[in-house]
């Protein structure tokens, strides 16, 4: 599951724009007490237009998953407000917006009673931080501990890299900004660090500065404070009150309209893409008159692997991938012309799949047939006996 993680003021507000959802979102602390689960489309106009080519029976967008928790304040580490319970929450997810609020309103509370979100900022961290340095103190116990054993050298090695990780922690350092080896972030990714996961902050200006382009004076301050602290990690400047009010009070052509006339654009779907470029993931398609379906992989995946998430039988019998560019597709108009143009191309399983990659497969399988979509359900998890003889997964 891909998930991401809303905090702060008004996040249940966003969470309702973002997913269409109707959580409770009132003006109060803790409003939002148990979390909420929704799935958002990644919004791709490469899709779409597949659709449009093809005409298929059935869509399948890639999706995000989103959480909505409770909120974060002052003395979470310690169990402030809901905290321990919030922090199990954060821990479960992949990666975090972070929602802090910049503009003032006496008829919105804040939870410190003033507005400065680079305080907030700080209290986030803090928390996070905190809860993180408890972890690895726990870690370093229990691994101490096992790696006395000889026959533990596993945990031997596992120990030096979660000694090094909280020496880094320690110098006030968020785990994802350390430079760590690939066996080193095998060893990370299994404590579920809250540092470690990356980071999108999203800036809640007012309707009225978003509308007129008006220059938000805390928007430097949250820069610099990113620059100096979390450099690299993306600020996404956004009005929830608007995006709610285009979603809640305006039918889909009139929030078009007032969009266009004062020129501006929703943030929502760069938000959604900002989530999912964090977690370094990419999609590939299949298409045809039954299906156009985005699949979600992992950023550097190799052809079995991207096979292997339509059906784990599909990397083990994996033989080749057909290929075609979506560029490609667009400029020819056909496969068939993409074929005539000779750049329909056949890959082993040393490729590396490209975001908005086009492919099927050659597989092993037990009966000489073509597989069709009837083969699989929607959630692409139908049991599959492959082995013997070939055929290739079409759509």
């Amino acid at each position: 599951m891909i998930s991401l993680l809303l905090l702060s003021h008004r996040k249940s507000t966003l969470f309702n724009a973002l997913t269409s959802s109707s959580v409770p979102a009132e003006n109060y602390p803790f409003c939002t007490i148990d979390p909420s689960e929704a799935r958002v489309h990644v919004p791709d106009e490469r899709f779409d237009w597949l659709c449009e080519t093809y005409q298929p029976k059935k869509q399948t967008p890639a999706h995000l998953t989103v959480v909505d928790i409770a909120g974060l304040v002052r003395g979470a580490a310690q169990g402030a407000g809901l905290g321990n319970a919030f922090l199990s929450n954060v821990a479960s997810v992949d990666a975090i917006y972070h929602l802090v609020r910049a503009f003032d309103n006496d008829d919105v509370t804040h939870v410190e009673d003033t507005v400065d979100p680079v305080r907030d900022l700080e209290i986030i961290q803090d928390e996070l931080r905190l809860k993180d340095e408890e972890m690895l103190e726990r870690y370093l116990t229990d691994y101490s501990r096992a790696a006395k054993f000889p026959d533990k050298k596993h945990m031997k090695e596992h120990l030096e890299v979660i000694e090094k990780v909280a020496n880094f922690v320690s110098k006030s350092s968020d785990v994802r900004k350390g430079e760590w080896t690939a066996s080193e972030v095998n060893v990370i990714n299994s404590l579920h660090l809250l540092t470690a996961k990356p980071m999108i902050y999203l800036c809640n200006i007012s309707e009225n500065d978003y509308l007129q382009g008006a220059k938000n004076p805390w928007l430097p301050k949250i820069q610099d404070w990113v620059d100096k602290n979390n450099k690299g990690d993306l600020i996404v400047p956004l009005s929830v009150a608007l995006e709610s009010k285009l979603l809640n009070d305006m039918l889909p052509d009139e929030a078009n309209e007032y969009l266009a006339e004062h020129g501006v654009e929703s943030q929502l779907p760069q938000l959604i893409l900002a989530g999912y470029k964090s977690l370094q993931l990419i999609h590939y398609f299949t298409a045809g008159p039954d299906e156009v379906r985005a699949w979600t992989v992992r950023n550097t995946s190799k052809a079995p692997q991207a096979a292997g998430v339509i059906h784990t039988d599909f990397e083990r019998g994996f033989i080749s991938a057909e290929v075609m560019k979506y560029a490609d597709l667009r400029e020819a108009g056909s496969e068939a012309d993409v074929r005539a143009a000779g750049k329909y191309m056949a890959k082993g399983k040393d490729y590396e799949v490209e975001d908005g990659d086009i492919m099927y497969f050659k597989l092993q399988e037990r009966r000489n047939r073509k597989a069709s979509p009837e083969d699989l359900p929607s959630d692409g998890q139908k049991e599959v006996n492959i082995e013997d003889s070939m055929y290739i997964f079409t759509t």
